[in-house]
């Protein structure tokens, strides 16, 4: 299963079809889920779901992105698999080096048989990703539609899948957090 996800992977990333290369490779009540900051959730419900939001919608812009893994562990027991990886932008800075998220991301897999998975997580650290986002805009190489979903995100609009999860703070505590850090860094205390 390892092997052949392995290959569907890297055949996305030669071609950009996301879909078409790992759609198949979830059962179809699969979930797939990652956390984007501490008051949402992304979760997709279904292999339809998965194809259209995180294959699809969420993976527009990243056509020619790769994502090396780098190491892979396997539980047989549990049927569960953790594997590490990198996020490349196709780009180059203009000191030759690779446009790349800062540390390791990551997908934990259930196995759901059929060389198929039932459920997968992703985790990647979102202030290394925001803080690559800016660095590519700084320098004209951001995507168009990756700007697009900026846009969009900063007028109030939710993504496809997206989901609250817990309580945020209203702008009440949260000005009052920064305030606690603004009287932190200024006095020390």
């Amino acid at each position: 299963m390892v092997e052949r996800w392995l290959s569907a992977n890297r055949q996305s990333e030669k071609e950009g079809d996301w879909i078409k290369n790992l759609g198949a490779m979830y059962t179809e009540d699969a979930e797939y889920r990652w956390n984007m900051g501490p008051n949402q959730e992304f979760v997709a419900r279904g292999r339809q779901q998965i194809e259209d939001w995180a294959l699809g919608v969420h993976m527009k812009g990243f056509e020619e992105w790769q994502y090396p893994y780098d190491r892979i562990l396997i539980d047989e027991q549990q049927g569960e698999v953790v594997g590490f990886w990198r996020q490349v932008a196709p780009v180059k800075r203009p000191d030759g080096t690779p446009y790349q998220v800062a540390g390791l991301g990551g997908s934990w897999f259930r196995y759901g048989g059929n060389y198929q998975w039932n459920w997968q997580s992703d985790f990647f650290d979102l202030g290394n990703v925001k803080a690559l986002f800016m660095e590519l805009a700084a320098d004209g190489q951001l995507d168009p539609s990756v700007k697009d979903r900026i846009k969009r995100l900063a007028r109030g609009e939710q993504l496809a899948g997206v989901q609250p999860i817990g309580h945020a703070p209203g702008l009440g505590r949260r000005l009052k957090g920064l305030l606690a850090m603004a009287r932190i860094v200024a006095l020390g205390s």
